[in-house]
């Protein structure tokens, strides 16, 4: 029972400890930031939120916090109560904004996970703007890199990444990734031990996606080693140009 314990408690230290290094290397956060949280109520944002709170006490940085989570007319498995609650147990105000995205989708058309993050996406910037933040972070984690990395790469024949910081050209806005370097396992294991698995929510049109071919394929080349992972994450910021580094959005 002791060893159970102090694995569940590394779990939250070492996500606190990547998530500040994060921040201060690639400069995520800033005295006076406005950051606006996207969180779905899954897994990763919620720790991404709480990891956030928790920050506060230790980067010796002014910054506030809020959340915003978009419902939708195609997705209802969201226990929003329960996540309510706990972020503002954690001092990160909640707000809830209704998108009809299949309802803006055109005759003929279907319903893809391309579209319904576009236009989540586009609430997430036109609310920030209008609640005066000036950030917007994502729960993006490092397997999400990497896998976007050699999606990007089978099927755009691009060299490109997520980037941890995108500014917008405009929006006065910029969007941040503080779990860039955190390991989806290790996540999983924050969010046991804060109890927060049993509220997550899963996105039905999410389950036969490209990227999770990407995922099995990544699984079986890395052997699912977070070493290896780490050094891919390391190439991606090695070369001529970083992938992680700053770039102007749209």
């Amino acid at each position: 029972m002791a060893d159970r314990f102090i694995r569940r408690a590394r779990a939250s230290l070492v996500v606190q400890k990547l998530t500040a290094k994060a921040a201060l290397e690639r400069r995520l956060i800033e005295e006076g930031d406005r950051i606006l949280i996207a969180v779905s109520g899954g897994k990763d944002s919620t720790v991404l939120a709480w990891a956030l709170s928790r920050l506060k006490q230790s980067l010796k940085t002014n910054y506030e916090l809020g959340a915003l989570h978009i419902s939708s007319d195609f997705c209802s498995c969201c226990k929003k109560s329960a996540l309510s609650r706990q972020l503002e147990e954690w001092g990160v105000p909640f707000a809830d904004l209704f998108v009809p995205i299949t309802g803006r989708l055109k005759a003929g058309k279907k319903m893809n996970c391309y579209w319904c993050s576009t236009q989540r996406r586009t609430e997430l910037l036109k609310y920030a703007v209008e609640q005066g933040y000036n950030k917007i972070a994502l729960g993006h984690h490092l397997d999400d890199i990497v896998e976007t990395f050699f999606m990007n790469l089978t099927g755009k024949g691009e060299l490109s990444a997520m980037p941890m910081i995108l500014n917008y050209r405009k929006y006065p806005v910029s969007l941040i990734r503080p779990l860039g370097y955190i390991e989806e396992q290790q996540i999983i294991a924050c969010a046991g031990e804060l109890g927060v698995l049993k509220a997550v929510c899963t996105c039905p049109y999410g389950v036969n996606s490209r990227r999770r071919e990407v995922r099995k394929s990544l699984a079986a080349f890395t052997g699912n080693s977070g070493a290896v992972k780490r050094r891919i994450l390391r190439a991606l910021s090695s070369g001529a140009a970083d992938m992680l580094e700053d770039r102007p959005g749209n």
